[in-house]
C-alpha cells in the first residue's frame, strides 16, 4: 500500500510541476536558513567531552583585592584565572586524581632547512593529555618525572608534525624552540574539541595549540602568557621572579575528581589553602572558591553569544513563514483535485485512504525540499566561514546528526503544513462535486 501511495503521489506531483517546484523551493529555503543557524548553535552548545564532562572541574580561587570584586557586574564571581604561585602550589599538594595548570605562550620555531617562525604553544603538565583524552598518532605525552625535572620535551599537533617532519613518526627527533633543543615525545592525532572548553580565556572557538611543553620550564625560559593577564593592584616588577610571585593572574587550572566525596575534599582543601594564605596577608576577600564541571563552566562563561541565539530565533521564524507559504500552495493544489477526489470517493475510496495518499505526497515534497535545504545550508556555512577571518572549520559543517535533523524537520513541518489542506480535501461530498462537473 505504501508503494502504491508513493506512486500516486509522484503522479500527482508531475501533474502540476510548477506548483510542486514552488512547494519544494519554499521548504528548501526554510530549511536552509533555519538549519544554518541551528548548526551554529548545535556545534557551539554540544558537550565537547561527554564521557568525562562530570569528572573534570575548572578551579577558581578568589585572590582579588579587598576594595572591589573581580567582576563588578556580578560580584559573586571569583577571578577566572589563578596566579602562577597559586597554580604551582595546587599542583604540588591539592588532592586530585589528576590536575593541571596551563597557559598560552609563544615560541620561535627554527626548523632545519626552513625559515624560523613564531608559533603559539601551551605550557602545561603531563596530566593534560590523559585528563582531556587527547588522541595520539605517535608516542604519548610526558610523565610526572619530566614535569619535575623541567625536561625540554614537546608534543606536536598532527599539522605541526606534517609541517616539520612531513608526517613521519618524529618521536625522538629534535627541534629548536626559542633557542633551546626540545625532544619530541608525542604527536597528537587530529583533535578539535568544539568549543575549546579547556581554555575559554583564549577563545572558545580557537584552534588547539600546535605545540605543548612542560609548564615547569616557565622560570628558566621566562615564558610569558600570550593571552589575558590581569591584576588587582600595580606591583613593582623588576625581575621575572617578581612576576612569578606577583598577584597577576594568567594561568588556568583543571582537576579531575571522581565522585562527590572527591569534590567535597577538593573544595575543603581550597578553603584550607586560602585560609593559610590569609595568614600571609593575601586573599583579603571572603572565601569564594568554586569548581565547575565542563558543562557548568561553559554555561558560566555564556559561550553561546546572544547574537547566535537571536539568529536561531530568526531562522525558526523564517521556517514558520515557509511553512505558511507551503500551506497556501497546498490549499491551491488540493482544491484543484476536488473533482478527482470525488470520483475516487464515489468509486469506494475512504476518506482515510485519500488523506494518507495526500500526506505521503506532502512528506515526499518535504524530504525533497529538505535535501535541497541541506545543500543550501552547506553553501551558507561555507560562505560564512569564508567571510570570518580565522574561522574554525569545525564550526561550519553539518555532521550526520544535523543532516538527519534537517530531514526530520522538513518532513514533519511539511506534514504539519499538509494536514489542513488534506483534511479539507477529504471533506468534499462526492455528490455535490460531481453535480458541478
Amino acid at each position: 500500500m505504501l508503494i502504491y501511495n508513493i506512486q500516486n503521489a509522484l503522479r500527482s506531483m508531475r501533474k502540476n510541476p510548477m506548483l510542486t517546484a514552488l512547494m519544494i523551493a519554499a521548504t528548501a529555503v526554510g530549511i536552509g536558513v533555519s538549519m544554518t543557524m541551528i548548526t551554529l548553535y548545535y556545534l557551539m552548545a554540544q558537550n565537547p567531552i561527554p564521557d568525562k564532562s562530570e569528572q573534570l572541574y575548572r578551579v577558581q580561587v578568589d585572590s582579588w583585592g579587598p576594595l572591589h570584586p573581580f567582576d563588578g557586574n556580578r560580584p559573586e564571581r571569583a577571578p577566572d584565572q589563578l596566579t602562577y604561585r597559586d597554580a604551582m602550589a595546587l599542583v604540588d599538594s591539592a588532592p586530585a586524581h589528576r590536575q593541571t595548570a596551563m597557559f598560552e605562550t609563544s615560541l620561535i620555531v627554527r626548523p632545519d632547512g626552513q625559515q624560523p617562525f613564531v608559533e603559539g604553544a601551551r605550557a602545561t603538565f603531563g596530566d593534560f593529555f590523559p585528563m582531556f583524552d587527547v588522541p595520539f598518532l605517535f608516542g604519548t605525552g610526558w610523565d610526572e618525572t619530566m614535569d619535575s625535572q623541567a625536561s625540554q620535551v614537546v608534543v606536536l599537533s598532527r599539522r605541526m608534525n606534517n609541517r616539520l617532519f612531513g608526517g613521519e613518526n618524529s618521536v625522538g627527533r629534535e627541534i629548536s624552540l626559542s633557542n633551546r633543543i626540545f625532544t619530541v615525545v608525542g604527536v597528537m592525532d587530529t583533535w578539535r574539541p568544539m568549543p575549546r572548553f579547556f581554555d575559554l580565556i583564549g577563545g572558545a572557538l580557537d584552534e588547539v595549540n600546535e605545540l605543548f611543553i612542560p609548564m615547569t620550564l616557565t622560570p628558566s625560559m621566562e615564558l610569558r602568557s600570550s593571552a589575558n593577564t590581569t591584576a588587582w593592584k600595580s606591583e613593582d616588577i623588576k625581575t621575572f621572579e617578581d612576576r612569578l610571585n606577583s598577584e597577576y593572574i594568567w594561568t588556568q587550572y583543571w582537576a579531575e575528581l571522581e565522585g562527590d566525596s572527591a569534590k567535597d575534599e577538593y573544595l575543603a582543601y581550597l578553603d584550607s589553602y586560602v585560609r593559610e594564605q590569609k595568614k600571609l596577608g593575601r586573599f583579603q576577600r571572603p572565601l569564594n572558591n568554586y569548581i565547575h564541571s565542563v558543562t557548568e563552566w561553559m554555561d558560566y562563561n555564556e559561550i553561546i553569544p546572544m547574537e547566535v541565539r537571536l539568529l536561531v530565533g530568526i531562522g525558526l521564524l523564517f521556517l514558520l513563514v515557509s511553512l505558511l507559504s507551503t500551506v497556501s500552495l497546498l490549499l491551491t493544489k488540493f482544491t484543484s483535485l476536488f473533482s478527482e477526489v470525488s470520483v475516487r470517493r464515489a468509486l469506494g475510496a475512504s476518506r482515510a485512504a485519500i488523506l494518507v495518499q495526500q500526506l505521503v505526497e506532502v512528506v515526499i515534497i518535504g524530504i525533497a525540499g529538505g535535501l535541497i535545504g541541506i545543500g543550501l545550508t552547506t553553501v551558507s556555512l561555507r560562505a560564512m566561514r569564508a567571510s570570518v577571518e580565522d574561522a574554525p572549520e569545525a564550526l561550519f559543517y553539518m555532521n550526520w546528526t544535523l543532516i538527519g535533523m534537517a530531514l526530520f524537520i522538513s518532513a514533519v513541518t511539511s506534514l504539519i503544513a499538509g494536514l489542513y489542506p488534506a483534511w479539507r480535501t477529504c471533506q468534499v461530498e462526492p455528490a455535490t462535486e460531481l453535480n458541478n462537473v
